[in-house]
């Protein structure tokens, strides 16, 4: 009986800390400011938030996670550890404009 209620522990336990690995915030690291840096990307502290965004400002967008470990302070190993949290994209696109699509003429049938 003991073995079935550590069996349903560690099961109930496993399936806690998936969900909170599912549910992990995202951040696009071109577009975020140093507060959301800071708050969603794990083992950045305010200084290196500010250091991204710094980075970031001076150096253009970033075009791969990588290319957080040019910043200083940020290591292959910070990057590794937030690779399912970090977003990279540009600002949104302007939305195209909409067209009419014309239906071809109906032909009529002679007789």
């Amino acid at each position: 009986m003991k073995s079935l209620k550590t069996l349903f522990t560690s099961l109930v336990l496993s399936l806690a800390l998936a969900g909170t690995a599912i549910a992990a915030e995202k951040v696009n690291i071109n577009t975020a400011d140093a507060a959301t840096l800071d708050r969603v990307l794990v083992n950045v502290g305010p200084a290196k938030a500010q250091a991204i965004v710094d980075h970031r400002k001076s150096n253009g967008a970033f075009k791969s996670p990588e290319q957080l470990a040019l910043v200083k302070g940020i290591g292959l190993k910070t990057v590794e550890k937030n690779r399912d949290r970090i977003v990279v994209g540009g600002a949104r696109p302007a939305a195209a404009p909409k067209t009419v699509a014309t239906a071809a003429p109906k032909q009529v049938a002679r007789r």
